[in-house]
């Protein structure tokens, strides 16, 4: 194979990587193995950075800011799968301790057991308060950082995921206060888009908080207002069942960790 062959299907690979396995059909590219090895005459392709990937939301080397953001958002991702999986369980056993972490379902049960006599309900409302805004903080601080790359790296390639993002940003930047005040409304919202939108957008921290803040003390008192409304049944349910719930937990513990050995395990050739 002459050296302006080789060449030439060496790019072609390139751009199949590049485009991903679904941009032309099995066998209408050269396989790699058919591209032969450089020469020691011929100039070997630049690496790129560990930093310089699609799939991460800096467009830049990325600086102190940038690893802290970024390490932030991971430690909110690890947190949001020990909740989801603990979330049965403290329902039942410790919902005091659920409800002040922000949990929507376990405000309510202490409503309801208020309505029977529980007596730290006026303390679950402040704490849940703070628990509902407790990393909101950081998605306004990465969308200051990073901007639309942050929106198009969570993205992806799913259209879906890029429609429903999309007139997320769209609503918090044409509806400020109100964007912010519905996310905590028990309705399937991108949270974090919204919030990142905002800090892109020039909200400043102390009014986004505010906002977030108030919105927060207002929404958990509502649940709280549910609960007592419901009253007793709630509670005997709970009570009845809440045994249970744990065996929910455990359920879900067996889903995620299946979950993470499926995608990491390696691919049939």
């Amino acid at each position: 194979m002459c050296h302006g062959s080789r060449t030439s299907n060496q790019k072609i690979v390139s751009i199949v990587i590049w485009l991903g396995s679904d941009a032309c059909p099995p066998g209408s590219l050269p396989r790699v193995s058919d591209v032969q090895p450089e020469t020691a005459g011929d100039q070997p392709a630049a690496e790129r950075e560990w930093w310089d990937d699609p799939s991460l939301p800096w467009r830049h080397k990325p600086t102190r800011a940038d690893i802290a953001c970024f390490s932030w958002l991971g430690a909110v991702a690890i947190y949001s799968i020990v909740i989801s999986v603990l979330r049965p369980g403290l329902l039942a056993s410790a919902p005091h301790v659920l409800a002040s972490l922000g949990s929507w379902s376990g405000t309510i049960l202490i409503g309801a057991r208020a309505a029977v006599g529980d007596p730290w309900w006026l303390l679950v409302w402040v704490l849940g308060t703070l628990g509902m805004i407790k990393f909101d903080w950081i998605y306004w601080w990465a969308g200051k950082l990073w901007g639309r790359s942050l929106i198009e790296a969570w993205s992806g390639r799913s259209e879906r995921a890029r429609r429903a993002n999309a007139w997320a940003e769209r609503f918090a930047r044409k509806y400020e206060v109100l964007a912010i005040a519905i996310t905590f409304l028990p309705i399937p919202l991108p949270r974090g888009v919204i919030f990142a939108v905002l800090g892109e957008a020039g909200t400043s921290l102390r009014k986004f908080l505010t906002v977030a803040a108030i919105s927060s003390f207002i929404s958990t008192g509502g649940y709280l207002a549910l609960g007592y409304w419901i009253g007793e049944p709630a509670v005997a349910v709970m009570d009845a069942y809440g045994r249970y719930l744990w065996i929910v937990s455990l359920v879900i513990l067996v889903v995620v960790v299946y979950n993470a050995w499926r995608k990491g395990a390696p691919k049939p050739v």
